[in-house]
């Protein structure tokens, strides 16, 4: 699943399902290291896949990628501030975890992408809610949260203790389930309103 999330972060390229009634927020965030042209970080905001931010290491700032976006200064006026001081604050983090993680492959060079993607899906006919956190590396699974149980799985053995170190904060986890299952649905609920009419012209709401 990480390969497709790399080229969807990286190229920005979606398919559309016009049926569809669920929607979704989805936040992507990559850090490369030895990708030549590339910035160091990324982060890409989606709803209904139509992008909604846009940031990066290079231009230091988070922007809006939808005219509609703009309605969100409406109720909070230091919104895209407030944005572009997690976007800088993640890319020293995710930095410091590509070169963390690199020695556990036993890499030193070469190409190399650390990548975050998280969100939540809400059914506006049944009103089923989802949420999701999960991390990659170079392109494949490397862990993820398990909301059912509250602890992180991680598929790679370079990953274990991570997971350990992870499952262990038990306040960060119960503030993600909270953001993942709560206040992300209330985002997604609000920017699917304010965008309502051009994502129905693009055939992303139905």
């Amino acid at each position: 699943m990480m390969k497709s999330l790399t080229i969807l972060c990286v190229l920005g390229l979606v398919l559309h399902d016009t049926t569809a009634v669920t929607h979704s927020l989805k936040y992507f965030y990559t850090a490369s290291s030895g990708v030549p042209g590339f910035p160091e970080y990324v982060s890409v905001g989606l709803v209904d896949d139509a992008q909604i931010s846009y940031c990066d290491s290079n231009i230091n700032q988070n922007i809006p990628k939808q005219e509609w976006m703009s309605k969100v200064l409406e109720f909070d006026p230091q919104y895209w501030q407030e944005m572009t001081e997690i976007c800088r604050g993640h890319q020293q983090t995710f930095k410091a975890s590509i070169k963390n993680i690199k020695p556990r492959f036993n890499q030193t060079g070469g190409i190399h992408l650390y990548q975050n993607m998280y969100g939540c899906e809400w059914d506006d006919e049944t009103k089923e809610i989802q949420g999701f956190d999960q991390y990659g590396y170079d392109g494949e699974d490397f862990i993820s949260l398990d909301l059912k149980t509250l602890t992180w799985t991680a598929p790679k053995q370079q990953a274990v203790i991570t997971k350990q170190r992870w499952d262990k904060d038990k306040a960060w986890i119960a503030q993600d389930k909270n953001y993942l299952t709560t206040e992300c649905i209330e985002w997604l609920k609000k920017y699917v309103n304010y965008g309502r009419s051009s994502l129905m012209r693009t055939g992303r709401i139905t």
